[in-house]
């Protein structure tokens, strides 16, 4: 785990979730290893907000994007060489709001891209204004006698887009969300998992969480089932909660070909552009 750390001083809060959220993808890192998955072929992609810190503080390759626009890069850096495994760390706030059409059309295409949402239900790196998540009457800078808009439901609102893969961790069961990171790396398609995370500082929600998270075994085998399992009142279920398989958009698009692999020689593209400018 130290060799997946960085320099960069670590600048969370003491008890935030991210550090669970952080030391769950560390110790995930060398089962992906041993499941075949090369290191160098592991990309790491975030946006702006306390989760995009998740870029400094593992020494993995990647791509620091701009709010709201991580699952572009993510899609592309896919695209670009389907060989690699790309993990891509979002906020609530930034994939959700401002990136929600990336987030949508990256499910509905089965992108092969593993979506980890740190999921805390405020902005915290601009001191917690409510997100499209926070719970009605949620108070925050933006919203000092509490907001009146209801959530949106992540969950279910992956499952009708096409989510393959939708999965949702808790910060305070560290073990256990390794596993799903795992999961959802390896997964043949877009893989969604929302992290219950705790803002100790804007949105202190360990003891609901804690009090309310259930571990479920096995996924729903149909939609129907995966709605009514996501929606619980009585419980948050925490798993793999909806698994589907399909063919992931890069093999639509490309069959087994790799435009990095399957590149002409260098010389042969330079002749090929003389060609052109001629």
């Amino acid at each position: 785990m130290r060799e997946l750390g960085t320099y960069a001083e670590n600048q969370w809060c003491p008890g935030c979730g991210n550090f669970a959220i952080l030391n769950a993808f560390k110790a995930a890192v060398p089962k992906l290893e041993a499941a075949g998955v090369p290191r160098e072929n592991l990309v790491v992609v975030t946006g702006i907000g306390q989760h995009g810190k998740m870029f400094d503080y593992t020494n993995l390759s990647g791509f620091y994007g701009l709010h709201g626009r991580s699952m572009s890069s993510a899609q592309g850096i896919k695209l670009a060489n389907p060989d690699l495994r790309v993990i891509n760390f979002v906020g609530d706030g930034d994939s959700l709001g401002e990136g929600l059409e990336h987030t949508i059309f990256a499910a509905k295409r089965n992108a092969q891209i593993a979506m980890v949402m740190h999921d805390n239900g405020v902005y915290a790196l601009t001191t917690g204004q409510f997100t499209p998540v926070s719970e009605r009457g949620y108070r925050g800078p933006s919203t000092p006698t509490g907001t009146v808009e209801d959530p949106l439901h992540p969950l279910t609102l992956m499952l009708e887009v096409g989510a393959s893969f939708i999965a949702r961790g808790f910060s305070g069961e560290l073990d256990h969300l390794a596993e799903l990171m795992v999961q959802a790396v390896l997964h043949e398609g877009f893989a969604f998992l929302d992290v219950l995370q705790p803002c100790v500082t804007f949105n202190n929600t360990w003891k609901t969480y804690n009090d309310l998270v259930e571990i479920v075994d096995q996924p729903a085998t149909t939609p129907e089932e995966a709605r009514a399992l996501f929606t619980r009142s009585d419980k948050l279920p925490i798993g793999v909660l909806y698994r589907r398989e399909d063919v992931p958009f890069h093999q639509r698009l490309y069959g087994d070909a790799n435009p990095i692999r399957d590149k002409a020689p260098r010389e042969a593209r330079q002749a090929q552009v003389a060609t052109y400018l001629a």
